[in-house]
């Protein structure tokens, strides 16, 4: 590539040197800079005009051709070089995708990641720091462009469908992980997967409880629910830090909202005001009117007291606040429909494109 850009430029500054002689040279033969001009515009790009004065003697003759020689040589080589700057990138192009095709049909007891949005991209750094084998599907162009720039082997395909995961060479993986955020697409991708590799242990993601016994029937040997695993992520360091209130810390609020981030949930303070329906109503209610929304971490009560992991059956107060981690798009629905003041806590930037 950088041969075919030096060729163009040393190509154009041989034609614009070829310009600037000719012109100097027409006008020694006593022509104005205009006329020079002209004549060579027309000598060099042979449209066919007859000369602007006649050429008179040997000199203006051979001068002549020479500017023609030396500017349609120089054209040529521009032209040839533009043709070898697109020919070397097709050949690249080319070779990369047969060499990704071949690394791809020769893998072993590997893994395969389906889809390569946020929860993707933390496993395949996980697997890829383990130096574990593995491939990914996706047919998002950003994402592949990403993938590719990390350096991961990747397949633009559908994963519900059998020649992209024959294409990673499904028949050889030891394990497969579909991350895709529609539970309907993973519960296919289950069975096919499956159908198509029953030694293989399947790891599917559900974004309610309701899916995972969908996914479990379809062939899945885990299943991921990403609300749960925050849920115990959280209560984990709550437990560790029991001695000190984490939700009054911005510190290690911020801490926890950023590992919660990774797998596309937030945790959100929901405050039982004046009017809320949720108002008199337990935790259990709470939950279960949000169909796997969220769940409840702790209860903020309204003298400044918390209690964490609170038991099902407490009952909410006017002014008591309830923190959750839920789906980000659903919680504010949720909020809205029962009146609740709804605070988000502070979140930090992902370093991971969503």
């Amino acid at each position: 590539m950088q041969d075919s850009q030096h060729r163009i430029l040393t190509g154009f500054a041989f034609f614009m040197g070829t310009i600037a002689i000719a012109i100097l040279g027409y006008i020694g033969f006593g022509w104005t800079p205009l006329e020079a001009a002209y004549m060579v515009v027309i000598t060099i790009f042979g449209v066919g005009y007859g000369e602007v004065k006649p050429l008179e003697g040997a000199a203006q003759k051979v001068f002549t051709m020479l500017v023609i020689i030396a500017g349609t040589t120089s054209a040529v080589y521009i032209v040839g070089g533009f043709l070898q700057m697109v020919t070397e990138g097709e050949i690249h192009r080319a070779l990369n995708l047969q060499q990704r095709q071949r690394a791809m049909a020769n893998l072993q007891d590997h893994a395969i990641i389906c889809g390569f949005g946020r929860m993707g991209q933390v496993i395949a750094q996980q697997l890829d720091a383990a130096k574990y084998p593995f491939a990914i599907i996706d047919n998002d162009p950003e994402r592949i462009a990403l993938a590719e720039k990390c350096g991961y082997l990747i397949h633009n395909g559908n994963a519900t469908h059998e020649d992209s995961l024959h294409a990673v060479s499904i028949l050889s993986a030891r394990t497969l992980a579909t991350a895709l955020p529609d539970d309907a697409t993973n519960v296919f991708i289950t069975l096919t997967a499956r159908e198509l590799n029953n030694d293989l242990t399947i790891l599917a993601r559900g974004e309610v409880p309701e899916t995972e016994r969908k996914l479990r029937l379809a062939g899945a040997d885990r299943v991921i629910l990403p609300i749960t695993v925050g849920g115990v992520q959280m209560a984990s360091l709550m437990a560790e830090g029991d001695r000190r209130d984490f939700l009054n810390q911005p510190e290690e609020r911020s801490f926890l909202n950023d590992l919660l981030a990774n797998i596309e949930v937030q945790m959100d303070e929901l405050t039982v005001r004046r009017g809320s329906l949720a108002l008199g109503r337990t935790v259990m209610e709470m939950e279960v009117r949000a169909k796997g929304a969220f769940i409840a971490i702790a209860i903020r009560r309204a003298d400044g007291s918390t209690i964490f992991r609170p038991h099902p059956s407490q009952i909410l107060h006017l002014g008591d606040s309830l923190i959750v981690i839920g789906h980000r798009n659903e919680i504010p629905q949720f909020a809205e429909r029962y009146d609740f003041r709804r605070k988000q806590l502070k979140v930090r930037r992902s370093s991971l494109p969503s």
